[in-house]
């Protein structure tokens, strides 16, 4: 790894933000890196070499980061989440009922033996997608706060269980690793929290910002990188270590000034280089000679939007159901898994992905419909 391929991986990510700017696309940023890691990856030119063994880390750094911002914007705090907590809990975990027998079946039609990880894809959600898309309709009102809570538990729940669900010859270690982790993340909760009730968090961020020594993102970083190095040790993912760290923050509540911090390091800098490194790493290749796998990539996708819009037979509207099937992060953290431990056959990574784009297209498409529906953002309040 050299200064010229930060650069050259710094100016094709570019292309994220370029694709997402049309209104009628309404691409997520990652996307566009991802194509163009592909284009300059073992798909394409090869001139970015994922196998770098520099890269590689770096990009890992850039997970961590991800998962860690991913997990600090669910909405734990919400006062909405905690008002339809019953009845979206309830309907995250009959989809995710649906999703096992789903997820068996579709592991038997493609003779892959990954029933448990593609029911863990199949009732996933991003919160990291679905809130700017609610955020850019006019939903509100019991409707709203049914989707938060169910988009939040079925987040959290399909991370934790990933780990456990791809590996199953491992699953003690997977589950030791994940119990370790987890703790850990609950204590610097306890923690935190506590310096925050005190005080001494906000006299630290006075000083910060007195001297604009970026204290809270130093102490955020070290964190961070602390429990990632504990989950290396216990043989686990990266991802759970950001997502629980980024729990803990949103539970007690972000620093604007740190979130903004973190955002610039994440999707400025980080981010771009761990989407670009995973799209360069996909061989799409391998799909013209496994062109089963794109079959299973459609399976996934369509399969994950019409289990969520099963929701809709409690009487949430179908566009509401389908939007919440959006998922992204927890197909990157597979296919990016299931690389790293060499446990997918070849294609079925980039499988997981197009699965993801299906469901991000699905909802899209619903989020335009959620938005004609309410189109003076507004519906009837609570009663």
């Amino acid at each position: 790894m050299s200064f010229t391929t930060l650069a050259l991986i710094g100016a094709i990510a570019l292309v994220g933000p370029l694709l997402s700017l049309p209104r009628w696309l309404r691409l997520p940023v990652v996307v566009g890196e991802l194509l163009a890691g592909i284009t300059l990856g073992h798909t394409g030119f090869g001139v970015i070499n994922a196998d770098d063994p520099t890269l590689a880390f770096v990009a890992q750094v850039g997970f961590a980061l991800v998962m860690f911002v991913v997990g600090s914007h669910v909405p734990i705090r919400d006062p909405m989440v905690r008002a339809g907590a019953r009845r979206g809990v309830v309907r995250a975990i009959a989809v995710g009922i649906l999703a096992v027998p789903a997820g068996l079946l579709l592991a038997h039609l493609f003779g892959t033996g990954h029933g448990a990880l593609y029911a863990v894809l199949l009732a996933s959600s991003s919160a990291a997608l679905v809130l700017p898309a609610v955020g850019s309709t006019g939903l509100s009102g019991r409707t709203l706060t049914d989707l938060l809570p169910q988009v939040a538990v079925a987040d959290a729940a399909c991370v934790v269980a990933l780990p456990l669900a791809i590996d199953p010859a491992h699953v003690g270690r997977a589950l030791l690793g994940v119990v370790v982790v987890a703790a850990s993340s609950a204590v610097l909760f306890v923690v935190l929290r506590a310096a925050e009730q005190r005080g001494l968090r906000r006299r630290m961020h006075k000083v910060s910002e007195h001297h604009d020594l970026a204290l809270e993102l130093r102490m955020s970083l070290s964190l961070l990188f602390a429990l990632a190095a504990l989950a290396a040790a216990f043989h686990v993912s990266v991802l759970l270590a950001g997502f629980g760290f980024g729990l803990a923050i949103a539970a007690i509540g972000e620093p604007r000034r740190l979130a903004r911090q973190l955002f610039g390091l994440t999707e400025g800098f980080l981010g771009p280089i761990f989407f670009v490194w995973l799209g360069s790493s996909l061989d799409l290749r391998t799909l013209a000679s496994h062109p089963s796998a794109i079959w299973l990539g459609l399976a996934l996708g369509v399969g994950a939007l019409l289990l969520h819009g099963l929701v809709a037979v409690d009487g949430v509207p179908v566009s509401v159901a389908v939007l919440a099937g959006a998922q992204l992060g927890v197909p990157v953290a597979a296919a990016t898994l299931g690389q790293q431990l060499g446990l997918l056959a070849p294609g079925e990574g980039t499988a997981l992905l197009l699965g993801a784009l299906v469901t991000i297209a699905g909802a899209a498409v619903a989020a335009g419909a959620i938005g004609r529906r309410f189109p003076s953002k507004k519906e009837p309040a609570l009663p």
